[in-house]
């Protein structure tokens, strides 16, 4: 069982994305703010991490730079999520090495598809 780590700040959407993606089969953890989020990704593997840009204490792209700097963790697939879309954000995220970033609010089945793919091509 593949394992997704979702960081998000929005009770409602943590919440909305956390059913779904149980749902679909995953196991999920999940961070309310990105401390939590940091804490999490430090002390344990995901297959894919979901994270929202800007949350308290620690942001989106913090993390996405911690994971893909790390020797270990840097094939994690890293989805960012915001409802913010400025293109130096995204350009930003993809320098980084986001492997995607999705605009809220977004369509949760789609997202289900995007995650499948992203794991279906880290498995070696």
């Amino acid at each position: 069982m593949s394992k997704i780590l979702i960081a998000e700040d929005e009770v409602l959407m943590l919440k909305a994305l956390e059913f779904k993606l149980k749902k679909d089969g995953y196991q999920i953890d999940v961070a309310a703010d990105g401390r939590q989020a940091m804490e999490k990704v430090k002390s344990n593997t995901y297959d894919l991490i979901l994270t929202d840009i800007m949350m308290p204490f620690v942001g989106g792209m913090e993390i996405l730079s911690y994971i893909k700097n790390d020797p270990v963790k840097k094939i994690t697939p890293v989805i960012l999520l915001s409802a913010v879309g400025l293109e130096n954000i995204v350009l930003e995220g993809f320098a980084l090495g986001a492997e995607d970033f999705v605009y809220k609010p977004f369509n949760l089945n789609e997202l289900s598809v995007r995650i499948k793919r992203y794991i279906k091509q880290n498995v070696f």
